[in-house]
């Protein structure tokens, strides 16, 4: 009786056998055009580093943004980068690298000597800003967000 039944599991799977196989095809996720638009660039030959946050837990913490775009100024004040990013929430901290060390150099206290900004230009005083405060929204045509270098 019990062989009758394995061969009966065996015919039904192998006659059922795509449709009894688990779905794993992902799901397409929706996305957004964004223009990052940085002004008021204090060099215009540095490089410039943009780190895209989308979870709350991991703004700011070191090799947890989600994205890093770097980007040249070639002679510019300004810059704008055209980027797609998944709907939904996202902060930008941004970094200019003026002696092109790959590093935010940081004084004794660990506060930044090279340029930095926030996405919403957040201007924090005493504390890193939270992703709440930093945060925009990414959903249907053509976002832009604007932050300026200007301390």
């Amino acid at each position: 009786m019990i062989s009758l039944q394995v061969a009966f599991l065996s015919v039904g799977a192998s006659l059922l056998g795509p449709l009894a196989t688990p779905h794993t095809a992902t799901l397409p996720v929706a996305t957004s055009a964004v223009n990052v638009v940085v002004t008021d660039l204090p060099s215009t030959k540095a490089t410039l580093k943009l780190y895209f946050y989308n979870v709350k837990e991991n703004f700011l913490q070191r090799g947890r943004y989600t994205l890093l775009k770097y980007v040249k100024p070639a002679g510019q004040k300004q810059i704008t980068l055209p980027i797609e990013l998944t709907n939904g929430e996202w902060a930008v901290a941004l970094t200019q690298d003026l002696n092109d060390n790959d590093l935010v150099d940081k004084n004794m206290l660990g506060i930044p000597t090279e340029p930095y900004a926030f996405s919403n230009n957040i201007r924090p005083k005493f504390s890193a800003p939270a992703f709440d405060e930093c945060k925009f929204t990414v959903s249907g045509p053509a976002t832009l967000v604007t932050i300026s270098m200007k301390k």
